[in-house]
């Protein structure tokens, strides 16, 4: 394979005390004697013509927390079939700590009948989508990004009013959103495949309300590969008060390939992988470890803080002439 590239619980139905607009609550605030959590997740996940998704499915029996699978999880259609003959024997395993989102593949099927049909409460609204929920002292936001069958992802539609009232209401410190089309990439190329994306803005407005709001981590999937950014604004422009995005397509779709130029701020980049993503939420800071299916060598692991990042400790003053 090739080397890397360096370039449930409930869902929140209830409303808390809401924060001004665009204020988070402080460090603490609902942490005092909060226990670290799991979150595990990939996108793009099962196909009855190969065994990728028996690979990864393996790894999440080891992992313990909650399962967030990223969207196109039953090809090729999303299908009843699908579902209970491809993924329910593998990623099925799963569904009772499972917190999905939709992918297009799923809305090949009118209305994702058969995605909303298998997963029922957990998917939230079928005519949404779009839910939130509490894991540990963590608040994750589940959001469609098929914006045509949410009504619409730009200002003012009625996803994005959610999203910021469910903002507002959290009391988390540490926020995660995640949904299937990543706003950021490296163009990738499946097989047979003649048309390439090399940008995809839709997801704009909601990446720059999550960021006024304090979120840190985006996760997203679609490209069929896995790589992880450095904090940036929804411009692409880096900024240590941005999120971190991670593309985890690597789920047991096809792989993909990367064709043309790296885009900015990508830190680490990997095609030809299966394996999905761990993150080991602390009250105020995670960890994270990409986890590949066994006999992979590749793997990715750091830490960051929530909030903005740690200033940079000044250099030393040179030391004064004798």
């Amino acid at each position: 394979m090739p080397a890397a590239l360096l370039v449930p619980p409930l869902l929140t139905l209830g409303v808390p005390e809401a924060l001004p607009a665009g204020l988070r609550h402080p460090a603490g605030a609902q942490t005092a004697g909060a226990a670290d959590a799991t979150v595990v997740a990939a996108g793009d996940i099962a196909m009855c013509s190969d065994t990728g998704d028996e690979g990864t499915a393996a790894l999440v029996d080891s992992i313990p927390g909650a399962v967030v699978p990223l969207g196109d999880l039953a090809y090729n259609d999303g299908s009843k079939a699908d579902f209970d003959n491809c993924y329910g024997p593998t990623w099925g395993r799963f569904k009772d700590r499972t917190h999905p989102t939709t992918g297009n593949h799923e809305y090949v099927q009118k209305g994702a009948g058969p995605y909303f049909d298998y997963f029922g409460a957990a998917g939230g609204d079928r005519s949404k989508g779009y839910y939130s929920f509490d894991v540990g002292s963590w608040h994750l936001i589940a959001l469609n990004s098929t914006c045509a069958a949410a009504g619409g992802c730009s200002r003012g539609t009625p996803q994005e009013q959610w999203l910021k009232s469910d903002l507002a209401a959290t009391r988390a410190h540490c926020i995660i959103a995640f949904w299937h089309h990543p706003r950021f990439f490296t163009p990738s190329r499946a097989p047979g495949i003649a048309h390439i994306d090399t940008i995809d803005r839709k997801m704009s407005t909601m990446w720059a309300d999550l960021q006024a709001a304090g979120a840190d981590i985006v996760l997203a999937g679609h490209r069929h590969v896995y790589e992880r950014f450095a904090r940036q604004d929804s411009e692409g422009k880096a900024d240590p008060a941005g999120m971190r995005e991670f593309v985890v397509g690597t789920g047991g779709g096809t792989h993909e390939h990367f064709e043309g130029s790296t885009a900015p701020n990508s830190e680490i980049r990997k095609q030809d992988t299966f394996g999905v993503l761990q993150l080991t939420l602390h009250p105020d800071s995670y960890d994270w470890r990409f986890v590949p299916v066994a006999g992979d060598p590749f793997t990715d692991s750091g830490s960051d803080t929530c909030g903005p990042a740690p200033a940079a400790s000044p250099a030393p003053a040179p030391p004064s002439p004798a």
